[in-house]
């Protein structure tokens, strides 16, 4: 049996008489069911092209919203293909444009940013 100090910042300290592995192996129990009870936040990710059509992007806005508010993050990404990629700023701009739309229950995180002939950004929650 060993002498635990608990809370050794309290008048009087508090400690207890216990058995220090058992003391451990409890301590390592609690915080692995306080890890599973987090919550983990993914990443829901949309993909679209320059071309795509309004009403396409009005489904990416109510489902990016419905994901947001359940604690998620969205991506999204434009795909540019052949000469779709000499026109960036297209794509940009309709990145932008679901940003406005979705400005009341998420920021971007992550500007609008080019990899190649991708372009995407990250909304989160405010």
């Amino acid at each position: 049996m060993d002498l635990i100090l608990v809370v050794p910042n309290a008048n009087p300290p508090v400690a207890k008489i216990v058995e220090f592995t058992k003391f451990l192996y409890e301590e390592r129990k609690k915080a692995s069911i306080a890890k599973a009870k987090s919550k983990k936040t993914e990443m829901k990710e949309f993909r679209m092209t320059p071309t795509t059509g309004e009403g396409d992007i009005q489904r990416f806005v109510t489902r990016g919203r419905k994901f947001i508010e359940e604690g998620n993050k969205v991506k999204i990404t434009v795909k540019m293909r052949g000469r779709e990629g000499m026109f960036p700023e297209v794509a940009i701009e309709k990145l932008r444009k679901i940003g406005k739309e979705l400005s009341d229950v998420a920021k971007m995180e992550v500007e609008p940013r080019q990899m190649g002939n991708l372009i995407w950004a990250i909304f989160s929650g405010k």
